[in-house]
C-alpha cells in the first residue's frame, strides 16, 4: 500500500512538469517556425465578400460632398482595399499615414469600415489625420465585421474586381510589411 501511495505522489509531481515541458516545446516550435502570426488563414479567401450594406458616417465630407457608405455590390469592378478601423484603436492611428499613401495609387480604391465607434470620434479621427477613404461604412454593432471574419481592428483586405477576397492582413500595416502588402496588390489582376 505504501508503495502505491509513493507512486501516486511521484506522479503528482511528474505530471505537471511533463505538461509544462510539452507546452514549452510547442511554444518553441511556433516561435522558431518563421511563420508570421499575422498570416492567419481566412476561410473567406478566394470567396465572394459577404453580403452587407453599410450606412455612411454621418457628417463626413470630402471636397464639400458627403462621403458615401458602401455595400458588397460596390466592391466589384476594380481592385479595392477594405480597411476596418476605429478611432479608439491605437494601431489604427499608427497605420493611418500608410493608408493615406496607398490611397494615392489610382489603380486601387480604398474604403473603410468604421467598427463599433462613436460617429463624432470617427469624424474627428479622420479630420485630424486625413481621410484616405473614398467611402466609409459604419458598422455600429460589429455585425458586418464578424461576417468579414475580423478578429480585431485594424484589419485590411484586398478585394479583386470580381468581388472576391484575395488577401487578408491582420493587424496594422507598418513600414516593415507595406512592401509585402503592395506585392499582394500587384498580384491581383485588374478589371
Amino acid at each position: 500500500m505504501a508503495e502505491a501511495t509513493a507512486s501516486r505522489t511521484r506522479l503528482i509531481f511528474i505530471l505537471p512538469a511533463l505538461v509544462f515541458f510539452v507546452l514549452a516545446v510547442l511554444f518553441l516550435v511556433q516561435l522558431t517556425s518563421g511563420r508570421n502570426p499575422a498570416d492567419l488563414p481566412s476561410a473567406l479567401l478566394n470567396k465572394p465578400v459577404p453580403t452587407f450594406n453599410l450606412a455612411p458616417l454621418e457628417g463626413l465630407t470630402a471636397d464639400g460632398k458627403p462621403v458615401p457608405g458602401f455595400s458588397n455590390e460596390d466592391l466589384k469592378g476594380r481592385v479595392t482595399i477594405v480597411n476596418v478601423f476605429a478611432s479608439w484603436c491605437a494601431p489604427c492611428r499608427q497605420e493611418h499615414p500608410l493608408l493615406v499613401e496607398l490611397a494615392r495609387d489610382p489603380s486601387v480604391r480604398l474604403v473603410g469600415i468604421n467598427q463599433r465607434d462613436n460617429p463624432d470620434n470617427a469624424r474627428r479621427f479622420l479630420g485630424a489625420l486625413g481621410n484616405p477613404y473614398s467611402a466609409v461604412g459604419v458598422d455600429p454593432n460589429g455585425r458586418a465585421s464578424i461576417d468579414w471574419g475580423v478578429y480585431g481592428v485594424p484589419e485590411t483586405f484586398i478585394v479583386g474586381p470580381d468581388g472576391m477576397i484575395r488577401h487578408k492582413h491582420i493587424g496594422p500595416l507598418t513600414p516593415e510589411n507595406l512592401d509585402a502588402f503592395r506585392e499582394k496588390l500587384r498580384q491581383i489582376p485588374r478589371a
